[in-house]
């Protein structure tokens, strides 16, 4: 079983022991639910730098990144570094992150949210939304090509943007609906952390212009980003780059000012 196998079998459990204590149908009395969100992708287009920056404490990559982070402050500091969205984890067991960071976040910041997560049942989503999510994560890796039309169709209904994330030209093919707002192609192979640029490169003539293309990880140097925009790529979600320092959103704004 590798890492991504044990991820998903975790995140089973958790979510059936989620729904026993907090039925899916409480989550349309929150605060958030019914708050109209900011669009990512809409974002992207219009920015010149394309940056979503990330929360992220540990990965099974890394067994530690960061864990003296305020999450609210990081997100401050990324808002005002001039970033199109942030990430968050809010994966517990593997990325040391929880579904708090992400209100966090959100009282916090006004920019677009983007939850970092594993999903595997509607009821994340419904979660997502509850919490002050603007975009929701769909990993192709983990779903059928039924799963990923239910979800991100129900997404859209919630009035969210959808990510689809892939890792090679099968997962691309089964993805691509237009339910979907970004397709994002992950450069590390979940299945060996093992990260390579070449991924997005090799894929981005595949993905059709109606989607905003997004490059996640491995990307740390201000030449790669621009290298990866001749191949169409609008949006770069960055992490472990900002969060290895001590203080994210001053990176992020160093990056972002020499981008420019």
């Amino acid at each position: 079983m590798n890492i991504l196998d044990k991820i998903v079998a975790d995140k089973l459990k958790e979510v059936d022991l989620k729904k026993s204590i907090l039925p899916i149908s409480q989550f349309e009395n929150f605060s958030l639910f019914d708050r109209k969100g900011a669009s990512l992708a809409q974002l992207l287009k219009e920015s010149s730098t394309g940056i979503i920056a990330e929360h992220k404490r540990c990965s099974p990559s890394k067994k530690t990144i960061n864990q003296n982070t305020n999450v609210g402050q990081v997100a401050k500091g990324y808002q005002n570094a001039g970033v199109c969205g942030m990430s968050v984890l809010t994966d517990i067991k593997y990325f040391g992150g929880s579904i708090e960071d992400l209100v966090l976040a959100r009282a916090s910041v006004s920019m677009p949210l983007l939850r970092k997560e594993f999903i595997i049942d509607e009821y994340q989503l419904i979660e997502a939304k509850a919490y002050g999510a603007d975009v929701i994560l769909l990993i192709a890796a983990v779903l059928t090509k039924e799963k990923i039309k239910t979800f991100s169709e129900l997404a859209k209904s919630l009035g969210l943007d959808v990510l689809l994330e892939v890792h090679n030209e099968e997962e691309l093919q089964k993805s691509l609906m237009p339910s979907l707002d970004m397709l994002g192609v992950n450069n590390r192979d979940l299945k060996t952390f093992e990260v390579n640029l070449e991924t997005s490169k090799k894929l981005a003539s595949l993905i059709p212009e109606d989607f905003v293309k997004v490059s996640e990880s491995g990307i740390s140097a201000v030449e790669a980003i621009k290298d990866l925009k001749g191949y169409g790529y609008q949006g770069f979600l960055i992490g472990e780059n900002f969060m290895k320092t001590e203080n994210p959103g001053k990176s992020a704004k160093a990056f972002i000012n020499n981008l420019k």
